[in-house]
């Protein structure tokens, strides 16, 4: 329920066996609004650029062994401890899979935290769409 409506849960730590050699991706799940598979990868450091590559291959193999007729493009999700955007955003460049990276929390901030940064964000846009 926390990720959205229409998500099923298929497996967590979902082996893909390529030439003798074994990967494995920590979350699967299938949403049925969007007809694809959705895969999570959880990273407790920072992400690398191998982390993307993985992702990548990870979806491309879902691409052509997993998904069936009707299904759309799978979606990667990697979750981890930082994320580096400039190294995200050239390691991505080029690659037509839909791969999101993320920074994740282990517990929100507090009330008063949220309310500054929501203003913050509100008073941003209020500069930008008044230019």
């Amino acid at each position: 329920m926390e990720l959205g409506k229409g998500f099923t849960f298929v497996v967590r730590q979902y082996r893909i066996p390529l030439r003798n050699k074994h990967y494995s991706i920590d979350l699967v799940f299938y949403n049925r609004i969007l007809k694809c598979f959705v895969n999570i990868d959880l990273k407790t450091r920072k992400v690398n650029h191998g982390d993307i590559g993985q992702m990548n291959l990870y979806l491309n193999y879902f691409k052509i062994e997993e998904s069936v007729e009707g299904d759309n493009e799978p979606i990667g999700i990697i979750l981890s401890a930082e994320k580096d955007e400039v190294l995200v955003e050239y390691a991505m460049g080029g690659i037509s899979n839909k791969i999101f990276v993320s920074k994740y929390q282990l517990y929100l901030p507090d009330k008063k935290q949220l309310q500054k940064k929501v203003k913050a964000i509100m008073e941003g846009d209020k500069y930008e769409g008044a230019g």
